[in-house]
């Protein structure tokens, strides 16, 4: 596996102090800490932990959404739109394979997923793509020009402030990318016009900041709320100048849920995993590659485990496919390990009774060059790209969209980020022709743009 998340093994920590009792072989007691994962102040928000709007029972079976980003921009045509006919310098050196859906083919490493398309629905033709390398557009469904006041808010951000928690132990919006360097496209999303109460819970963000401790506080006094607001109280002064810490005065009580909960921990300790289940996952890479970032397969387990546990909108990255060289032998590695790692995913949430509950969706930030380059690589390419949708109980086994010969201009059927957007909040309950929420100037804002609609395919 890459990396096994465990109770005590995430990164900058929230430490709390507790009382002696029988210890481990370390010396430790398991009350001698508590440790409350990725409190990294560029990632982690403290005010998201603390939100609490609506129900504090988790409600059996609430829709979710697991959104896949494949930082760097795949190549469509080597993926889900091969043209095996074209001349060589454009289909390159993958061949397709069929599907258990008549008609629809795919890439030949991609043999798990081909098992199950007729879970699954393959759009060709997002045809909206900005062409910078950033996650922005599939974390918002917007492009990044011409924001308003605060800046437009990720969708697990706008989900967090209009359905709140589903249990206060777990905060409604996770981003599970790992931090590379200051990559834009290593994102998880941030909460624009929202505010920090609405930034996603980060717990692989940790770099850079120490583990930060509750002096003088033990979990036999946690409950003395006046305590507990004196010892957070050097831990406001230090953040308060970001703005981080605003809101947090409204949110202590929801503090201590959180701060006593082992809900969060147990979601992200894999190892409390039946080892058969996480097999099945892969093993990933838990580092950062001269090519790329980390393959992290154990991600879309932890994602799983986390909606299941109670969070709204879970994003993960995945490797990164900006291939501008090598683009056969790079693919070579990622796709089998994406292939199995997304395989079971979606075979866990059919398993455990969640697929029409949670939509999956996989995508990059836009596609790549019909001509493979001297280099044996595949350039930036915004007129087109790819996606895939699964879960939701959507009308699946189907593709959306088509290309032109070479995979370089959408031909059927072109298709917005706004409109899977649509499709998303339509799968949560979320009308997106009636709601709006104010940006910091006081204006109203729709969630998003132009008028879309969601998929009339998959409805």
């Amino acid at each position: 596996m890459g990396t096994a998340y465990s109770a005590n093994h995430l990164p900058a920590m929230l430490s709390i102090p507790g009382s002696s009792h029988r210890g481990f072989c370390d010396g430790k007691t398991r009350r001698d800490f508590l440790k409350i994962g990725g409190l990294a102040m560029g990632g982690l928000s403290l005010p998201e932990l603390l939100r609490a709007e609506a129900s504090q029972n988790q409600k059996p079976g609430h829709k979710a959404v697991i959104m896949v980003f494949l930082p760097g921009g795949p190549s469509h045509q080597d993926i889900f739109d091969l043209k095996p006919h074209a001349p060589s310098e454009i289909r390159g050196e993958f061949k397709p394979i069929g599907t258990n859906v008549d008609g629809i083919q795919i890439c030949e490493h991609l043999p798990r997923l081909a098992r199950m398309m007729d879970r699954c629905t393959i759009i060709r033709s997002m045809a909206d793509c900005d062409s910078s390398h950033d996650a922005f557009q599939c974390l918002t469904g917007r492009s990044a020009r011409q924001q308003p006041p605060g800046g437009w808010p990720a969708f697990g951000s706008i989900v967090s402030r209009l359905q709140g928690t589903v249990d206060k132990a777990m905060p409604p919006f996770v981003g599970l990318s790992p931090k590379m360097g200051h990559m834009p496209w290593a994102r998880n999303g941030e909460p624009g016009y929202l505010g920090v109460a609405h930034a996603p819970f980060e717990p692989n963000r940790g770099g850079g900041t120490d583990d930060m401790t509750l002096r003088g506080m033990t979990l036999d006094r946690l409950h003395d709320r006046a305590g507990l607001l004196k010892s957070f109280d050097q831990l406001r002064r230090d953040l308060d100048a970001s703005g981080l810490m605003e809101g947090m005065d409204a949110f202590n009580e929801q503090a201590l849920g959180v701060l006593t909960s082992p809900k969060l921990l147990q979601a992200l300790d894999l190892t409390r995993e039946d080892s058969r289940i996480t097999e099945r996952y892969g093993k990933g890479e838990n580092k950062n590659r001269d090519d790329g970032g980390p393959r992290l397969t154990d991600h879309f387990l932890a994602a799983r485990r986390l909606v299941e546990a109670g969070a709204r909108v879970v994003t993960l990255g995945f490797s990164r496919w900006d291939y501008h060289s090598n683009n056969f032998g790079q693919l070579r590695e990622d796709l089998p390990l994406l292939d199995s790692a997304l395989s079971a995913l979606l075979t866990d949430l059919r398993e455990r009774g969640m697929d029409k509950d949670v939509a999956v969706v996989v995508w990059g930030e836009f596609g790549r060059t019909p001509v493979i380059n001297a280099q044996g690589g595949r350039d930036h390419w915004p007129r087109v790209s790819c996606a895939m949708l699964a879960g939701g109980a959507f009308r699946h086994g189907q593709v959306i969209g088509a290309t032109d010969k070479v995979a370089g201009e959408a031909t059927e059927r072109p298709v917005a980020f706004g409109e899977v957007f649509a499709t998303l909040y339509h799968h949560l309950g979320i009308d997106v022709g009636k709601v709006t929420l104010n940006d910091f100037s006081g204006r109203p804002q729709y969630l998003i743009e132009g008028a879309h609609q969601p998929l009339a395919e998959l409805m």
